[in-house]
Formats: C-alpha cells, sequence, structure tokens
C-alpha cells in the first residue's frame, strides 16, 4: 500500500520572526488546500527566549538578562511557557484537524504527532517513552503551571527518558489546522536559562534551579556519545516517516512564499505589540 505524502522543510536557522512567521504561513498555506502537510526542521540565530502566547513577560520574564545574553526574543502562537532555544533541533507538523490519523482532542493528536519524536529518540539508541501523569496532583499542575519554564512543568504523553523531560512542545489549532512544535534537546546551559525568569527571591531561583535537575535532560547528557546535529535531524526525520507511516518529500520555498513568511515577520512576530502584548 503506498503511503501518504507530506512535505518536509528543513529551513536551517533562522530569526525569531521568521521562525514563527514561517510555521504561521505552513498553517495558512495548508488550511487554503495548497500544500499537504509538513514536517518542518529548523534552529535559530541568534539563540532565542520564546514564550507561550498567554505568559505576560512582564511579570515573569527578566528582559534585561536576555539582552545580557544577547538572545532574540518572540511570542509564539501556541500556548506553553518559555523556552531558550538554542542547542536543540526544533520542529513543527502542520496537519488538518480532519485529517483521517488525527485525533479530535489536543491531548490524543499530541500522543499521535509525538509517535515520530518517539520513534527519533529510539533511533539515537536512547529509551525514551510516554509518562502520563497519574496523581490528581499532577494532573492540577497541568491546569495551573507554577514555573514559566516549559521544561520545568509535566504535560500529557510527556516524551522522557530515564524518568526526565527530552523534548517540550506546544499546540494550537487554527482555521481547521493543527499546528505542533517543539524543542528536542541536544545541550543546555541551565545557568543561563534560569537567568531569563523573574522569582519572588533568590532561594526561589535556586530551588526551582535543583528541582529542574531532576525533570528535565538534554540529549547528550544521557547518550553514551555526543550526538551531533546533522545525525539529530537523521534520526528525527526517519522517526517521523516511521511515526506517523508517511513518506517525506524535501521541500524549498518559492521566492513569493518567502516573501508572504517575511511580510508575516515583520507585520507581527518582529512587533512590540505582538511580542509584549500581554
Amino acid at each position: 500500500m503506498t503511503k501518504e505524502v507530506w512535505r518536509f522543510i528543513d529551513s536551517g536557522n533562522g530569526s525569531p520572526a521568521f521562525n514563527m512567521a514561517l510555521d504561521e504561513a505552513l498553517l495558512d498555506w495548508h488550511s487554503e488546500g495548497k500544500i499537504p502537510p509538513v514536517i518542518r526542521f529548523y534552529g535559530w540565530n541568534p539563540a532565542t527566549l520564546s514564550v507561550g502566547y498567554f505568559q505576560k513577560v512582564e511579570k515573569e520574564i527578566d528582559m534585561e538578562a536576555v539582552r545580557h545574553h544577547r538572545l532574540g526574543f518572540v511570542r509564539r502562537p501556541t500556548g506553553g511557557r518559555g523556552v531558550l532555544h538554542e542547542h536543540e533541533l526544533t520542529y513543527s507538523v502542520i496537519v488538518s484537524e480532519e485529517h483521517p490519523d488525527m485525533p479530535k482532542t489536543v491531548t490524543e493528536a499530541y500522543r499521535v504527532i509525538s509517535e515520530g519524536i518517539l520513534k527519533g529518540f529510539h533511533y539515537l539508541g536512547l529509551d525514551a517513552y510516554f509518562a502520563v501523569p497519574k496523581t490528581a496532583a499532577e494532573r492540577d499542575s497541568l491546569k495551573n503551571p507554577r514555573s514559566a519554564v516549559c521544561f520545568d512543568a509535566p504535560s500529557w504523553y510527556e516524551l522522557v527518558v530515564e524518568g526526565r523531560k527530552v523534548a517540550g512542545s506546544a499546540q494550537t489549532r487554527q482555521k481547521g489546522v493543527i499546528l505542533q512544535h517543539g524543542s528536542i534537546l541536544l545541550d543546555l546551559d541551565e545557568d543561563k536559562l534560569f537567568s531569563l525568569f523573574k522569582y519572588p527571591n533568590d532561594r526561589v531561583k535556586e530551588r526551582m534551579q535543583k528541582a529542574f535537575k531532576s525533570k528535565a535532560v538534554a540529549i547528550n547528557e544521557i547518550s553514551s556519545r555526543t550526538i551531533s546535529l546533522t545525525e539529530a535531524k537523521d534520526a528525527f526525520r526517519k522517526g517521523f516517516a516511521d511515526g506517523l507511516n508517511i513518506d517525506l518529500e524535501p521541500y524549498e520555498l518559492s521566492a513569493g512564499e518567502l516573501e508572504y513568511v517575511t511580510k508575516i515577520a515583520k507585520d507581527r512576530y518582529e512587533s512590540n505589540e505582538w511580542n509584549f502584548k500581554r
């Protein structure tokens, strides 16, 4: 039986605004029937702090520290919390809500899409698995996360290795299309990450950073060998193809498509109104 063909885009390192604009553009084009579903890989130049759509920047983010580290800054169209995009592979998946293999609920669709990431970890020789919050307290903490840091909070169908979170993802549904994007950490500078958020006092910051070590981990901290970005891309590309039972066809954006993306980047994701609106 022939497999469904999705597009595969490796857009390389982009600016924070371009990265979010391209995800939005792909969602638009897929909603209009112009393109099939898409898997996209990308990186960030400069390294960037992205915040979730609902986060309050003034209350939660230390913008002075963001500037000190010369990081980019952008608000995502998806929910979730702050992510430092530095030593990682970032992915996005764009697929119709009506796709026959996509469950109707956010949680279940997240599990189906994340099957591709799970397989990618297996290709890298890591024993990753889905962890589901079991207790009422864990489930409640999904609704009211205490931390502004993405990898610090539990979520449904968490991807974990040795009990620690190895990938963080967020999802939005607009125009009948699911956009899920996320970070697969290769390495992590914890001190830099924790310097970017506001805390009631230093004691709370120390306690949260200490607790964080037991909750999240980067691939190269637990792998028996150093995994390069190229190797990670190969593994996760194969993982998505296997996990979603699809064939991936490489795609390059046309000049007209790039122009459309650049306009969204300028109008929305480069604007202070969007990035600092809450």
